[in-house]
Order: structure tokens, then C-alpha cells, then sequence
């Protein structure tokens, strides 16, 4: 049965990807009752991906979103896709084992490939582009590099990779603060939000429901749960919540275990063809190593896209494109008298342990979740939304896997968790000094 519906016409909110958007949106809110196998909360990457691997498996599926499809970080974020699922996974083996722990590393180059091959299926128009090197900052990230191309070797990687020493580094960034780097062609970059309303556009095709500025104000549990809106109800055998840094109080038990932190990205004016192969000469993605990392690339229409400073202070700096600009500049001086035409930040979920949260709820077990992607989030959301339907399909070994590993709930209630971790955080900020 589907639920009466009606219009509403806020957009995104603004950014560069918004204002490049290849498609606008505008699915109904949802009004009225509706009737489902699977209620999906959260229209971001988790929840489009989770739709339309469940809708393949014939399922049938509704979508509620707060905002517009593709509205929070799935549709803001860096446009990043690198290889990996969370930080450091072999500190998970006394929960899972050797083999759940290599089983890990292999969903981590798997994560790419779903982006890849939803992007060929669908023919997404997202300026997916192949290439992406790692930064060294320190000589330690050097000896790091080699160990990560040893270890990518062992798995297999079947792409290609490429160690650099400092005197290479200007092949593909015309910056000298670095001091060697790791070139990976199975990773690159794209735009996030054409890909999330593509997303949208193809859970739709297969008959999701998809309803937006659709917040949720309550759910009530049990065998059948009842999720309610504003203006309606979505009825459904199972629920997966997947809003992220967005749960704000909808069930404060999974959004104590994610710390919303804020990521800031700028935009240039176009650049011209001579200073894009200057700055980017093989049009890669890059990023630091530091925990206050930068991250950048050039998009379709050559503009720089500058980001990060992840903000754990819970507060967005006053003028982003002033907080943002000097970091710019330090990499990239040249640029001092280039016009930024775009700035804007969002929130990310962050892990206290950095492995994405994939799971149910232990008191109820028709309600699953995915969330804190802790700056991984292009590949590993993708990677949730099949792990989720092949567990409320039956049975799934990789959605296991992670629901094994336990979370930790940031101390200090919304009120102080974020001062806290910000505490936390510039100790090991400090620590990218010495």
C-alpha cells in the first residue's frame, strides 16, 4: 500500500555540488500510512544503497528523509573514494580473528568495486575519475607507505601502485611540503552528490518509495515496527537507521556512539588548463596524513576543491572560506590571488574506535544500522548497504564480521562529548608536530 504524498521545493544545502547538480530532486512527503517489508531511515549513501540492494532482492522498500536525498555528507563530503574500511583493522582480531581481520582488508578494495559497478549499471554521470596518492607529512608516513604496499600486494590488489620518493612528488602535486607519497589507481574521486541522486534516481526505477522532508519524530518498536512522521506512518517488518551524524535524539543509544564532527571544504574559481597540470598535473585525489588532515582535488570544471580541518568542537568557524584559505595557500601559494567561489562544511560521524558501526540493535532484532564511516564514508557506506540487505535477506558473513567488534559510547552526553573528544583530538594533533 502506498502512502498519499505531497510536494515540497527546499533545496540542498549550498555548495559547489549543489550548485553543479546534474538532476534536481523532488520526491513527495510522505502524508498518510504506508505499508513495507523494510523502512529505511536516512536518504544518504547507507540508506539509497541499502534500498536498492534490498529492491533487487524484491523487497519492498521505503525511504524517509528529513531533507533531500543525498542532503548531509553523502552529498557534501570531499568526494574521496579510497580503498579501506576504518584505521588500523588488525586491532580488531581479538574479536574476530586473523581471518575476520583479512576478511576486512578484502571488503575494503570490495567497497570500491560496488561504487564502480553501481556507477556502470545505473550510468551514473558522476565524474568518477581513477587515481588517488597518498601525502607523506612525516618520515614515518614513508615507511607507513611501504608497509601499505606490501600489504596490498599480499591481498592481491589488482591495481596498479606506486611508491614516491620526494624528488617524484611534483609528478602529481605541484607542492613541496610533502615528502613522498603512494599513488593508488584502484582509488579516485568523484561528485558525491550526482552520485547520491543517481542513487536516488535508481533506487526509484525499482519501485523505492522514496519520500523527502520526511523527518522522523518517533518509532515505536516490536515485531512490526511503526515509524512515524509529521504528517504520516511507515509500517515495516524490519528498519535499518541510517542517518549518521544525524541521529541527533532518535535513538540516543546509537548516537552515543557517534561524535558529529564538522568538515569544511572551499572551492576556486575555474582554473585555467595550465594551472590545473601545475597543481594536479594527473588529476588525482590527495590527502595528508595528519589528523587535522587536508584533502583535495580538481573537479570536472577545474576548480580546486580544498578540504578539510576536522572540527570536533561541536561549533562551525564563523567565515569557512577564511578558516579554509590559509591552508590552501600553504600548500598551493600560487593561488593567493585566486577567487574562492565556493565554501561550505557538514557533519561526518566519527568512531571512538574508527571501524564503521554496521549491526543491529541487541533488543531488537529486526532493526539494523550503519553509521560512523569516520572520513571513509564514499566506499564503506556503499559497502554497509549490501552487508544490510544480505543480513535481512538471511545471512551475511561480512555484515557478521563487523557486528562482533563492539563500540564504545563517547562519555559526557551531547552537552560534553564534543568538548571532550576535541580535548583528545589536539593531544594527537600534538602529536603530528613531533
Amino acid at each position: 500500500m502506498s502512502a498519499r504524498t505531497a510536494t515540497h521545493t527546499e533545496h540542498h544545502a549550498p555548495s559547489y555540488y549543489a550548485a553543479s547538480a546534474s538532476r534536481q530532486t523532488d520526491y513527495p512527503t510522505l502524508l498518510g500510512a504506508a505499508q513495507v517489508d523494510v523502512c529505511i531511515v536516512g536518504g544518504g549513501f547507507s540508506g539509497l544503497n541499502t534500498a536498492i540492494e534490498l529492491a533487487e532482492r524484491g523487497y519492498s522498500v521505503a525511504v524517509l528523509e528529513a531533507h533531500k536525498m543525498g542532503w548531509g555528507a553523502s552529498g557534501r563530503n570531499g568526494g574521496q573514494l579510497i580503498r579501506g574500511v576504518g584505521h588500523d583493522v588488525d586491532q580488531f582480531a581479538k574479536h574476530i580473528g586473523a581471518d575476520g581481520v583479512l576478511a576486512l582488508k578484502h571488503m575494503g578494495i570490495e567497497a570500491v568495486d560496488i561504487v564502480r559497478q553501481r556507477v556502470a549499471k545505473f550510468a551514473i554521470d558522476c565524474d568518477l575519475t581513477w587515481g588517488y596518492c597518498d601525502l607523506a607529512n612525516k618520515r614515518r608516513d614513508v615507511e607507513g607507505f611501504f608497509e601499505d604496499l606490501q600489504a596490498l600486494q599480499a591481498l592481491g590488489y589488482p591495481h596498479a601502485l606506486r611508491l614516491l620518493d620526494k624528488s617524484q612528488m611534483r609528478e602529481v602535486v605541484g607542492s613541496d611540503q610533502y615528502l613522498g607519497g603512494l599513488i593508488d589507481m584502484g582509488s579516485g574521486h568523484l561528485h558525491p552528490l550526482n552520485l547520491a541522486l543517481g542513487e536516488a534516481a535508481a533506487a526509484h526505477s525499482l519501485g523505492v518509495q522514496l519520500f523527502e522532508h520526511s523527518a522522523v519524530t518517533r518509532i515505536d518498536y516490536g515485531s512490526q515496527v511503526a515509524v512515524h512522521t509529521a504528517q504520516g506512518c511507515v509500517r515495516a517488518n524490519t528498519l535499518v537507521l541510517a542517518c549518521n551524524a544525524y541521529m541527533n535524539q532518535l535513538n540516543p543509544k546509537l548516537g552515543g556512539q557517534v561524535l558529529p564532527a564538522g568538515s569544511y571544504i572551499i572551492a576556486t574559481e575555474p582554473l585555467t588548463e595550465a594551472q590545473a597540470a601545475r597543481l594536479i598535473p594527473q588529476n588525482m585525489a590527495l590527502c595528508d596524513q595528519r589528523v587535522a588532515l587536508d584533502y583535495y582535488r580538481l573537479s570536472a570544471d577545474r576548480r580546486l576543491l580544498f578540504g578539510g580541518a576536522c572540527n570536533y568542537s561541536g561549533r562551525d568557524p564563523k567565515d569557512i572560506t577564511a578558516y579554509m584559505r590559509p591552508k590552501m595557500l600553504k600548500v598551493f601559494p600560487e593561488l593567493a590571488s585566486t577567487r574562492i567561489d565556493f565554501a561550505w562544511g557538514g557533519m561526518i560521524g566519527i568512531g571512538a574506535n574508527r571501524l564503521p558501526q554496521i549491526g543491529r540493535l541487541p533488543e531488537h532484532a529486526n532493526v539494523y544500522f550503519a553509521q560512523a564511516y569516520s572520513g571513509h564514508g564514499v566506499n564503506a557506506t556503499h559497502l554497509a548497504g549490501k552487508l544490510l540487505a544480505e543480513a535481512i535477506h538471511g545471512q551475511s558473513n561480512g555484515f557478521d564480521l563487523f557486528a562482533k567488534v563492539p563500540h564504545m559510547t563517547f562519555p559526557g552526553g551531547p552537552a560534553l562529548r564534543s568538548p571532550l573528544l576535541a580535548m583528545g583530538m589536539l593531544w594527537h594533533r600534538l602529536l603530528d608536530i613531533v
